[in-house]
């Protein structure tokens, strides 16, 4: 189940930790989710290029060692205020559907 407008988020939050690939970002949201979230290519690269166009974001192409361009992603300020943001939001919402749900609701937002 992927919940619309989580992958921007998610892709920020792993960007928060260090410049990355974009492979390397799914497999961390993969793995940190216990497989439950996967996302695939055709969804999580419209989305990096978009994260990019907005500023929040940039890429840096490096050459590996088969001659391959690969970009790597890295978090701007811009994308610093927006992870902080979408975390307040993100709260906020999954605390509003617990309520709904009937189930306790933790935190503060």
């Amino acid at each position: 189940m992927h919940f619309k407008g989580s992958l921007p988020l998610l892709i920020l939050h792993v960007l928060a930790e260090g410049p990355s690939h974009g492979y390397a970002i799914a497999s961390a949201i993969r793995e940190r989710s216990g497989e439950v979230l996967a996302f695939r290519e055709g969804t999580l690269y419209p989305t990096l290029h978009g994260l990019e166009q907005r500023g929040l974001i940039t890429a840096i192409e490096e050459h590996d060692a088969d001659g391959r361009v690969r970009r790597r992603y890295r978090l701007t300020e811009a994308g610093q205020h927006a992870l902080a943001q979408e975390r307040v939001a993100w709260r906020r919402y999954s605390q509003a559907v617990a309520a709904v749900l009937g189930e306790p609701v933790g935190g503060t937002t």
